[in-house]
């Protein structure tokens, strides 16, 4: 379609989209465009206030697990600006309508899919025919999606980013004023495909004001059995100068997890403290990123006022974002920023990666065990600011 902007980055199996041009303003999408069936929601609002920055529209894609696909936010003398690193709806729609894989893996390569009931990277048996792997958990068998692998000879396939990729939503709800808005859903996850031990709603709540983006997933075991689950999501924050070098980034943790190389990404089992490392972003006035490469899971969380505070500085572009992780259950925060992107993925996490594995020994990884009637609730909010 002619409204539609050529995206300016091509497929890659390695790398997220990120947008290099303006977008179609994000209140067209809900007109013109379906994802998986099921039309796009956007809340939007017109900033009120000259002297600060303010959200004016998030956009949401309830045929794919209520992906957030994009956030706009008004700032004083430069209008909106994209929070989100995606490309533009029509690349978008042709991404998750055309081009995607059957577990819906270019879902978390653009804007801000949500991962249930894991996030991050699960090991296990390999089946034969390579589609399939086996862990444990409590002496129960769970057999998941081999969806992933490196890119060296050697790597190993393995499970990442859950499985409501491709979920669709029932009851999806709208309500919304001059101030903001609210959209609302559930995912009757079931038992996710018969890759789980029991059987699962998830009530999401996402709302937009002009001072928060709130997003909110309540899991439910509506099942018989008991079962581990873990909730996060995979947010691409768009850097808008272009030069993420100088961006400065707090992470409140003491401590981050071993890995093996940043081909597999696996966790060793050992928690290593950050002082005097480059993982040490514990200032309070941010570090910079430089050349480094990450893509690192931090622990021990430094809560301040029941927040677990991530903090985004483009001081090239004099623009800030808060990401305010609201619920105890985050144990982890996993941050993936590649020296060449114009891009930060802050993800906060129940659970470390490989929360099954026997690296581990009795470190509580963060899976939650829910019994038959419980649930869990994983809330997170963002905020934007001039630095």
């Amino acid at each position: 379609m002619k409204q539609f902007v050529q995206a300016l980055c091509s497929l890659s199996a390695a790398l997220p989209f990120f947008v290099a041009a303006a977008l179609i303003p994000a209140a067209r999408a809900q007109e013109i465009m379906e994802i998986n069936g099921q039309k796009v929601v956007t809340i939007s609002r017109v900033a009120g206030n000259p002297t600060r920055p303010e959200f004016t529209s998030i956009t949401v894609a309830p045929g794919r697990g209520m992906e957030v696909l994009q956030i706009t936010a008004n700032f004083p003398g430069k209008g909106n600006v994209d929070v989100l690193a995606s490309p533009d709806f029509g690349e978008i729609k042709n991404m998750l309508d055309v081009q995607d894989t059957p577990n819906g893996d270019l879902g978390y390569r653009l804007g801000a899919a949500f991962l249930v009931p894991y996030p991050n990277r699960i090991r296990g048996k390999l089946s034969e025919d390579g589609k399939t792997l086996t862990t444990e958990w409590h002496g129960h068998t769970i057999t998941l999606p081999a969806n992933n692998i490196g890119k060296l000879p050697g790597a190993e396939r393995h499970a990442m980013h859950g499985l409501i990729l491709k979920a669709k939503t029932d009851d999806v709800k709208q309500q919304g004023g001059t101030g903001g808005g609210v959209v609302t859903g559930v995912i009757h996850a079931g038992d996710f495909g018969g890759h789980w031990l029991s059987k699962t709603d998830l009530v999401f709540t996402i709302s937009l004001t002009a001072e928060d983006v709130d997003a909110t997933i309540e899991a439910r075991n509506v099942g018989s059995e008991e079962e581990p689950m873990a909730i996060a999501w995979h947010p691409y924050f768009n850097l808008p100068s272009g030069d993420r070098s100088q961006v400065r980034i707090t992470i409140p943790a003491s401590s981050y997890a071993e890995v093996d190389g940043y081909d597999n990404v696996f966790p060793t089992g050992k928690i290593l403290p950050v002082t005097g490392t480059k993982f040490d972003f514990r200032s309070p006035s941010g570090t910079a990123l430089g050349t480094d490469f990450f893509d690192d899971n931090w622990n021990h969380i430094d809560w301040q006022k029941h927040m677990a505070t991530v903090k985004i500085v483009d001081p090239a572009a004099h623009y800030g974002v808060d990401i305010i992780g609201m619920s105890p259950e985050i144990k982890a925060i996993q941050m993936y920023a590649p020296p060449t992107a114009k891009f930060v993925a802050v993800e906060h996490q129940y659970n470390f990666g490989d929360p099954f594995g026997k690296e581990w020994g009795s470190t509580d990884t963060g899976m939650v065990t829910l019994k038959p009637g419980q649930s869990t609730t994983w809330h997170v909010r963002v905020h934007v600011f001039v630095p």
